[in-house]
């Protein structure tokens, strides 16, 4: 059976601009990936719904309005979006469904699968597709991680992924959280990863072999930190490797250099904070939020998330950049 994808390049790949595609660019975007024949598209704020905020960054364009234009471009494709419990609430789950919305992607930190239970209940009783997800999962062993999975399965997740949110992990990482998830839970396993090591693709590939049958990647490999896995790369990729994904990778191709690439103000890339946060295993979306303390305190970026690895500061503790990047200032941390 093909693996299933998702292209998150209006989601994850909102960190790249700022949080703002308008509704016009979406829906272009949206129409490409449907000719194409992905078989999901997520969308909405970067840090997922209800993400827009001055701790997360405003975005251009409210989720609501994205979903709404996403839907409409993309008539055979299911729509997805992602909730952190704690930035998005129940009701902006439920306005999604309403707007179209068939999938629901909740993220919880990888050692806290239980908030989840709300949100993929829901989802699962109200017709949406429930699909759970491990950020920062390279921060538990493999057995570890699975028992999480189990949580999020038993609240009637049809799948759950191994996220890369840091890029920190190498294929062999991989393999063994997707084969642990894999021999304990009995529903689907999914991989979505982070180029900050430069292993996106090859990590995409070494989770399929193992056993992975959802796979994420973004057009031109949009996406917090170093980017994720570029879409249309993924695509090529996993045919050579004969794990030929649905879509067309030629139209894959023409939507990221005609539509999404002039979009962007500039190409993702594993330069030195990129590479900082891979090593250090920092949340990718802190690349931005580490550079503005940096600039405003006068301190090296690479020396906060140096220090913010250190300190296992995870998503949603946004507030300890600042912290970290005034300590470092005063010459403390």
């Amino acid at each position: 059976m093909s693996p299933r994808l998702c292209d998150s390049s209006l989601r994850d790949g909102m960190h790249s601009v700022g949080h703002r595609f308008t509704v016009d660019e979406a829906a272009a975007v949206a129409r490409g990936l449907d000719a194409a024949a992905v078989d999901v598209i997520e969308v909405g704020h970067g840090d997922g719904l209800g993400g827009s905020s001055i701790q997360y960054g405003h975005a251009a364009t409210a989720d609501a309005a994205l979903v709404e234009a996403v839907v409409a471009a993309a008539p055979s494709t299911d729509v997805a979006v992602l909730l952190l419990p704690g930035i998005g609430t129940l009701a902006d789950l439920r306005r999604a469904q309403q707007l179209g919305a068939r999938v629901a992607r909740v993220a919880t930190h990888c050692t806290e699968a239980d908030i989840a239970a709300q949100h993929l209940s829901w989802a699962a009783e109200n017709g949406m597709t429930p699909v759970g997800f491990l950020m920062m999962s390279h921060m538990l062993e493999p057995a570890a991680l699975a028992e999480q999975a189990r949580l999020m399965e038993r609240c009637g997740a049809a799948c759950v992924y191994v996220v890369d949110s840091a890029g920190a992990l190498l294929p062999r990482g991989i393999r063994e959280r997707v084969a642990a998830l894999g021999d304990t839970i009995g529903c689907d396993v999914g991989i979505h990863t982070h180029n900050n090591l430069g292993c996106a693709v090859a990590n995409v590939i070494a989770g399929v072999a193992s056993g992975a049958t959802w796979v994420d990647g973004s057009l031109c490999g949009l996406g917090a930190g170093a980017g994720n896995a570029a879409t249309e790369v993924l695509a090529v990729a996993l045919e050579r490797a004969e794990m030929a994904i649905g879509a067309d990778p030629f139209t894959l191709m023409d939507v990221a250099e005609e539509v999404v690439r002039p979009l962007m103000d500039r190409p993702p890339a594993i330069d030195r904070d990129g590479l900082t946060i891979g090593y250090a295993g920092v949340y990718s979306s802190f690349l931005l939020h580490a550079r503005r303390a940096g600039e405003k305190y006068g301190v090296d970026p690479r020396d906060i998330l140096l220090e913010l690895g250190r300190r296992r500061v995870v998503g949603g503790q946004e507030d300890m950049i600042i912290d970290v990047a005034a300590q470092l200032a005063d010459g403390g941390a």
